[in-house]
């Protein structure tokens, strides 16, 4: 018996499909013995099984479907011929890899002498006498193989006694012993015949993953339908709120004129009669009315509920079926490393974790070659050999860690190395000699984007290209794939140590939870996995960093746009800004990544049904899909990692412009007072001009001890200051100034040639207001800054 119990279940539904298709081609060619196609078709099958059955160590089965096969290749090669006498063959070594089969799935024994079978195959005599003495070795086995799917015929030993002089308890006699006993009484079952009406059962069905697609896809209309009803349902809640208006209006109407005291007025007497009556009656229908609407209102909550729980079973049960552990493709994978390790000169040890992770069968059919390459790659550029290993004192045989897991809704699946790791400033120079990007560029990169650049195409650290990894696939198609799943892949790795490559991914493509939102009264939807939370900002709370607007989100500076800014809505005017007016905004985070968002409003969190693009709109910045919600409306499925990149080509935000217009901040008359500290003579030369030109009066310090003795004897309105100065840096100036509750309000400016993320967030951590890199240092984003906080 297969002891793995994965390998076991797999094993049974492969070779369920082969016999099967093998008992249905020996029935064929018996008929048309000289169908070549046919007969290659069979041989595959038998090959196929032949290779499974060995390398689960399956023996019986192995040499009996080598034989097989050989039998069917001599008579593909006009050897042999289909008689009755090879058709019997072919039956009976069917028959016996049932048997055996049967007995690798449940452990139950078979019977079968596969010498005695082996030899009737390779065209032993007396095959009739051979297939008795072998149906005899049938029944001693306990029951009768049922493999999953097959329908088979049962042969059953039949008493020969006339079936007429039968009684029923005899009847029942030679049933049990055909399937339950051990030793069956051979004076008593002499014949057979095929006992149709036991051991017929069906275990698993095949189904056609495109039916499994259009089972998903009613499944989300469902879920849009039933949406659909709860906004009937709130209309329905309008219609009973307006019946109960009505009622009240009506019910006191009535007393008014019952009230009336016109007992002088025979005329009037008789119309308060009429209205009383009118009254009275149009009570009566409102009532009936309200019995029919509340009646109506509970069926509809009764009815949402029911297809609430239905929608949910159904959709959970067509998500399970498509559902597949992640070793199915896991398991490909220590054969793939050792031969590469072999080949590369490297000892390498593969662990797998998590195998029994589950996801949808395309994305474990898509993510097969990504994990192959991110395999290879690791090899070829990761671990090193087992001499360089050694001498930096690592383990000669490098560990390769392959791990998966499942949350709520993702799957998460890692390929971790302790090789090399990643050379940030090979990285860099590499960037730079490709020209993908700038010094300038790079100079304001967080460690995580250099690290991200290996992902862009034709990028290559190494100087030569080696068998393994130079196949013309860089990782660039690893990431594409990901993305297309709709999942996003990061890095993280630490020289010397090893690196990490994180793959997230929906575990369902069909459908999706999202936040959906509004701007400018169009909805939108963001896949809540990517939201880290939604908060109120106010304006005052925003400052400028690199001309961008920024809060303090989790101790750390995050940049924060308009939603409509990024979707290019450049004719749309936002409502007017103040000082304490608070914004919706969103903050998404991919990997180490976060972006601020704002929006109109927050309108709901729904699962929804993801409507891939068309083919002319295959490909659409921003956007990676659509849905449609309850209430009828298309509504956009935006793409987080694009809402990154182009938020990263954004200089400065509409955003902050627009603040600054409507608060019309404009200059005084009043000269404001600047204190500038600067080591270099050269910037502060220069940044002094260029204040004192915009109409500020500057006062200069050489560092910071200076500048901390002269804010005790005048007051200033502002601070700039650089970082790396002696005595005492900028970092500790600020954090002494802010010590001083008389300064906790001083706007303080950091205008240094730090531009790590890093650096920056030191800055916002001991209270800067803003922070200026001086390799974008532009004057009219200084200027800008300095007339917005001053």
């Amino acid at each position: 018996m297969i002891e793995d119990t994965e390998l076991r279940e797999v094993f049974k539904t492969a070779s369920e499909e082969h016999l099967q298709k093998l008992d249905e081609g020996f029935l064929y060619l018996e008929k048309y013995p000289h169908d070549l196609t046919k007969l290659e078709e069979l041989l595959r099958e038998i090959h196929s099984l032949k290779g499974d059955a060995a390398m689960l160590g399956i023996k019986d089965v192995s040499q009996l479907a080598h034989q097989l096969e050989h039998l069917l290749g001599e008579i593909t090669r006009g050897k042999q011929i289909i008689s009755p006498e090879t058709s019997d063959r072919l039956s009976l070594g069917l028959d016996a890899i049932y048997k055996l089969v049967q007995e690798a799935v449940t452990g139950e024994p078979s019977g079968i002498n596969t010498v005695h079978v082996l030899a009737i195959l390779m065209g032993a005599n007396n095959i009739k006498t051979s297939l008795q003495d072998q149906d005899k070795i049938h029944l001693k086995s306990e029951k009768t193989i049922a493999i999953s799917t097959s329908v088979k015929e049962q042969k059953v030993a039949k008493n020969t006694s006339s079936p007429n002089t039968q009684q029923p308890e005899e009847v029942a006699k030679i049933n049990e012993s055909s399937f339950t006993k051990t030793e069956p009484d051979e004076n008593t079952l002499t014949s057979e015949t095929p006992d149709i009406s036991s051991s017929y059962h069906i275990e698993t069905v095949r189904v056609s993953t495109r039916n499994l697609d259009f089972l998903m896809t009613q499944t989300g209309e469902l879920n849009v339908t039933q949406i659909r009803l709860f906004h009937r349902l709130a209309e329905i809640e309008k219609i009973t709120n307006l019946w109960e208006e009505w009622s009240r209006d009506i019910l006191k109407n009535c007393f008014l004129v019952s009230g009336l005291n016109v007992n002088d007025h025979t005329t009037i007497n008789n119309s308060t009669q009429q209205f009383q009556n009118y009254y009275l009656q149009t009570e009566e229908r409102l009532e009936n009315l309200g019995l029919l609407i509340n009646n109506l209102r509970n069926s509809i909550h009764e009815d949402i509920a029911k297809l609430d729980l239905i929608s949910r079973n159904i959709g959970t049960g067509v998500r399970t079926l498509r559902m597949l552990p992640l070793s199915t493709i896991f398991n490909i994978f220590p054969r793939v490393v050792r031969d590469l390790a072999r080949q590369e000169g490297k000892e390498v040890k593969l662990i797998i974790e998590g195998g029994e992770s589950k996801a949808d069968k395309r994305i474990i059919e898509q993510m097969k070659d990504p994990l192959i390459h991110l395999i290879r790659n690791a090899i070829d550029h990761g671990i090193e050999t087992p001499t360089e290993r050694k001498k930096s004192g690592k383990n000669s045989v490098a560990t390769i860690k392959l791990r998966a897991e499942n949350t709520a809704s993702q799957v998460i699946i890692e390929v971790i190395d302790d090789g090399r790791g990643l050379d940030i400033e090979k990285i860099k120079q590499t960037a730079v000699k490709q020209k993908i990007c700038s010094q300038t560029e790079l100079a304001s990169m967080t460690q995580t984007e250099i690290q991200s650049m290996i992902f862009t195409p034709g990028f290559s650290t190494k100087k030569f290209v080696t068998e393994i990894s130079g196949r013309g696939i860089g990782l660039d198609v690893v990431k594409a794939n990901v993305e297309e799943l709709k999942g996003n892949i990061h890095i993280e790795s630490q020289l010397g140590k090893g690196c990490l490559i994180r793959v997230i991914l929906s575990t369902s493509i069909a459908t999706i939870n999202v936040l959906i939102v509004a701007v400018a009264n169009i909805y939108y939807a963001l896949p809540i996995e990517c939201v880290k939370t939604t908060l109120l900002v106010s304006i005052e709370s925003i400052f400028t960093i690199e001309g961008r607007d920024t809060i303090i989100f989790d101790n750390e500076p995050v940049s924060v746009f308009p939603l409509s800014d990024l979707l290019n809505f450049s004719a749309i005017e936002r409502d007017e800004i103040n000082e304490i007016q608070e914004n919706n905004c969103i903050i998404i985070q991919i990997g180490n990544e976060k972006l601020g968002l704002f929006v109109d409003d927050l309108i709901d969190v729904q699962n929804v049904m993801l409507k891939p693009q068309s083919k002319l709109l295959k490909r659409v910045i921003n956007v990676s899909g659509a849905t449609i919600l309850g209430t009828g409306d298309v509504c956009m499925i935006l793409n987080p990692q694009d809402l990154m990149k182009s938020a990263k080509k954004l200089s400065t935000s509409i955003f902050s412009s627009k603040f600054v217009q409507q608060l019309k901040v404009e200059k005084v008359n009043k000269k404001s007072l600047i204190l500038l500290v600067e080591d270099s003579i050269a910037t502060r030369t220069q940044e002094k001009r260029i204040l004192e030109n915009a109409g500020y009066e500057v006062i200069t310090a050489v560092d910071g001890i200076d500048a901390l003795n002269k804010l005790k004897i005048r007051s200033f309105d502002a601070v700039i200051s650089d970082i790396q100065m002696p005595n005492m840096d900028g970092l500790t100036l600020t954090t002494k100034i802010r010590e001083n509750q008389n300064y906790a309000e001083l706007p303080i400016i950091l205008v240094t040639s730090l531009a790590s993320h890093e650096d920056k967030q030191k800055g916002a951590e001991v209270g800067a207001s803003a922070y200026i890199t001086k390799d974008s240092f532009n004057q009219e984003v200084l200027l800008e800054t300095l007339k917005r906080l001053v």
